[in-house]
């Protein structure tokens, strides 16, 4: 608590020092803003032939070139022309590079970044690329070159006037680096694992009952339940911990370091909250309108400005392709070409480790293997800090990270040191060249091979292709274990829990044009029981994904209408069985009791739709909050309750609810009628205390509205410009339509391409003078994104302006 208060004064101090620094070189809203280049000719040298580049009205780059060098130069160049400022807090937040501008208050944040070695292991990296995918990145990071090369300190982007520096040239390691930031947002598993440890003394059946891993909900798409089934709760290990306080302490630290994390992916919208990154889902031609295929996707991201993604469509010989991009790389993340579609989802995989690593009091490098004593690597790091807002110099500050066989030292905890060993530390981990090779699959052979070489974190990938097909492929680098399941630390001292390789790549879950036409993945359990391997047990609940099947199983003749809808549905699963048992309780009892009657009142017919003029969910959130609450702190005590966290934690409560087990009631409740009524009676309370008594302002979306936050909008004075104001939102964490953190909407229709939709957040640009800025916003809101045009006839009817890109010519 005390750093984080240091922290955050000092960068207020920065700020009150840059407004006075600013008032003096007169850098105010007003300032010369840098418009994104839409139209005319623009010589660039490292062009081999001309390239144009179409926008349409909502400001969406086509991109059309005669070779794949000049596409991606184009690419690189265009993209840096609309989000330069953006890429460069990518690449700084990966490299550990932000106090060089932000100064001391974001030096953790650095150090944090440093230790994991993202930049090293980028370098290293681009060296074993294919070499037309490094010719891509070298391709790209020219044209991001050449568009820091147009920049003078009157057209620079704001944030870069504001805070007084220059970006320096881009390099294709910066590329990769943005791959490995978000390999971040959808990892935590190591927090879960001291998280659990500070339970572990607890008798077995709490302990299962806290971490649930199935839910009656589930919607498997391979293997099932029935027959045999794995053992229900984790492989028992020796854990190194000892004492709960020493557990505690492990706890906090992590946090510390997980808050941490958190700031620097808000930063640049790359926090994922539990991780829980996304919907997809897609159906086969016999449950549409059409007999093709339809696929959907919207990736769930921090809400941000600019929007994390940025839309764009490529084109030269051999290669057509449109959708989202990763402002900092080349070709596209999810989207279609003219063969197939595809989308990604977190598959949630347990890709992370901690180990308890024993150090030599006598020497502070020699560290115990089942081998003896080993040295580790330290590995010297030297970050620059900015001194301040009137000082564009910098300091150095050093500091030495640890290597062991497993990984960086990343906790200390008592004189305790945990290493961390994750698949993404791996050299050969690869975030990025799979999307190079999906970008020109044209079948699912072609896609799965594609797939076959993708080494970054577990992703869900579903497929659909002209031709009728549609499929699905767990992907990325899944450990094996010798002993356990990676649900606590392990002894690094002993062998208990390495790794012993990885799930061969065919035995990796996957299914191809399964009989019912429908595969849905949104974080939740995908793989039965019976599955031979493990993948992980920290499944979101399937709330969502349960919602969507149901919707897409009772509908027939299914259209990219019908799919909007569903992306839409704000139906919540967890509040619908809460106030559904409420009811059942308060039925019998109304008649006699007027606070009953009142509860009966107040959710009885509610449609389950978290809807922003709706009064109901409010009441039903905060009521069900309130339970959550007392059932854990009873539970688990006045001390313990607040560290419990479980990305399925919401499973049992709904068996809480739904059974009304004694052994879970507070001891201070005769019954759970008596709990529930006390919590109706302290939701209203809060209600009051925090909306007002006037109950009509008691709505969803007067509670919770959606902010889109950018990292320099509380500077005084000029930081305005970069405010967007908040809005009502619909739906909830448990909801279909996630809300803030849907961060682009997607849905591809294989009969037409010309009929596929997509929309960001807010707009293309990251520029806040431009009319792109959030132009996009209205239809994301609405959940109607327009056509996304794919054809060249499609392109050249929704054209609006054109630039001209040509090679410089040399006298």
């Amino acid at each position: 608590m005390k750093k984080r208060f240091f922290a955050s004064l000092l960068l207020c101090s920065f700020w009150f020092q840059a407004l006075s620094f600013l008032q003096l070189q007169g850098a105010a809203p007003g300032a010369p803003a840098r418009m994104e280049e839409i139209e005319g000719e623009r010589q660039l040298s490292g062009l081999r032939r001309g390239v144009t580049v179409w926008r349409d009205e909502r400001g969406i780059p086509y991109i059309e070139a005669a070779s794949e060098k000049d596409l991606y130069f184009a690419q690189g160049y265009i993209t840096a022309g609309d989000r330069l400022w953006q890429m460069d807090m990518l690449r700084r937040t990966g490299r550990g590079e932000l106090a060089e501008i932000l100064g001391r208050g974001a030096l953790g944040e650095d150090k944090h970044f440093r230790q994991l070695g993202f930049a090293a292991l980028a370098e290293q990296r681009v060296g074993r690329l294919s070499p037309p995918v490094r010719a891509a990145l070298e391709s790209y990071a020219a044209g991001v070159n050449a568009a820091i090369g147009s920049l003078d300190d009157r057209n620079l982007p704001p944030e870069f006037r504001i805070l007084k520096y220059r970006p320096r040239p881009w390099r294709p390691a910066d590329s990769l680096v943005i791959g490995k930031i978000f390999a971040e947002s959808l990892s935590p598993t190591w927090l879960w694992e001291t998280m659990r440890a500070l339970f572990s003394d607890l008798p077995k059946a709490r302990l299962d009952a806290l971490y649930p891993s199935s839910s009656p909900l589930d919607i498997i798409i391979v293997g099932s339940d029935a027959g045999k089934k794995k053992s229900a709760s984790p492989a028992s290990i020796s854990s190194p911990l000892r004492g709960r306080a020493g557990k505690a302490h492990l706890l906090s630290s992590a946090l510390e370091r997980s808050d941490v994390i958190r700031r620097a992916l808000k930063r640049v919208g790359l926090y994922a909250m539990d991780a829980a990154a996304s919907n997809n889902w897609v159906v086969s031609g016999k449950r549409t309108l059409s007999g093709k295929p339809l696929l959907a996707n919207d990736p769930h991201l921090d809400s941000s400005a600019p929007n994390v993604w940025y839309v764009t469509h490529l084109s030269a010989p051999g290669l057509r392709v449109a959708g989202a991009a990763i402002p900092g790389a080349p070709g596209i993340i999810i989207g279609h070409n003219e063969r197939i579609a595809w989308g990604i989802t977190n598959l949630f995989a347990d890709v992370q480790d901690l180990y308890a690593e024993k150090f030599d009091k006598d020497n502070p490098r020699h560290y115990l293997t089942p081998s003896g004593w080993r040295d580790a690597e330290v590995r010297r790091e030297e970050i620059k800090v900015r001194k301040s807002p009137l000082d564009p110099t910098t300091e150095t500050v050093a500091m030495d990270v640890t290597l062991t066989r497993h990984g960086p030292i990343v906790l200390e905890s008592k004189g305790e040191r945990f290493a961390l060993r994750w698949t993404t530390l791996d050299p050969a981990a690869d975030e990025f060249e799979v999307y190079y090779w999906i970008n020109r699959a044209g079948n699912w052979r072609q896609f799965r091979r594609a797939l076959s070489g993708y080494s970054g974190v577990g992703l869900n990938y579903i497929y659909a292709d002209a031709r009728g097909n549609i499929g699905y492929w767990g992907a990325g680098r899944f450990p094996i274990r010798s002993t356990g399941d990676g649900s606590f630390p392990n002894d690094g001292a002993t062998d208990a829990g390495e790794w012993t390789g990885y799930i061969p790549f065919e035995a990796m879950p996957h299914v191809y044009n399964p009989p019912s036409g429908i595969i849905v993945t949104a974080n939740n359990r995908i793989v039965g029981l019976d599955y031979p391997y493990h993948l992980t047990r920290a499944w979101i609940p399937p709330y969502r994904a349960r919602r969507i099947y149901d919707l897409l199983a009772t509908r027939q003749k299914l259209t990219v209408d019908d799919f909007l809808e569903i992306q839409a549905d704000t139906y919540s699963y967890p509040d619908a069985t809460f106030t559904d048992e409420v009811v059942k309780l308060a039925r019998p009892l109304a008649a006699g009791a007027p606070d009953w009657r009142e509860v009966l009142s107040a959710f009885d017919g509610w449609d389950k739709m978290m809807k922003t003029e709706s009064r109901v969910p409010v009441l039903a959130y905060r009521m069900r909050v309130i339970f959550v609450r007392r059932i854990l702190m009873g539970a688990l005590g006045p001390d313990l309750w607040g560290e419990y966290t479980w990305p399925n934690a919401s499973t049992l409560l709904d068996y809480i609810i739904s059974n009304r087990p004694r052994e879970w009631l507070p001891k201070e409740f005769g019954s759970y009628e008596e709990l529930l009524l006390a919590c109706y009676k302290a939701a209203r309370e809060e209600l009051a205390a925090r909306l007002g008594k006037d109950e009509s302002r008691w709505t969803w979306g007067g509670y919770y509205r959606m902010r889109f936050p950018h990292a320099l909008e509380n500077v005084p004075l000029v930081g305005s410009q970069f405010a967007i104001e908040s809005v009502p939102q619909n739906g909830s964490i448990s909801t279909v339509n996630r809300g803030e953190s849907v961060s682009m909407r997607f849905v591809a229709d294989l009969n037409d391409w010309d009929n596929t939709r997509q929309c960001l957040q807010l707009g293309q640009s990251g520029n806040p003078a431009s009319p792109h800025w959030k132009d996009q916003l209205a239809e994301w809101l609405a959940v109607n994104p327009r056509p996304f045009p794919f054809t060249q006839r499609g392109v050249e009817r929704a054209a609006r302006e054109k630039l001209a890109l040509v090679p410089s010519r040399t006298k």
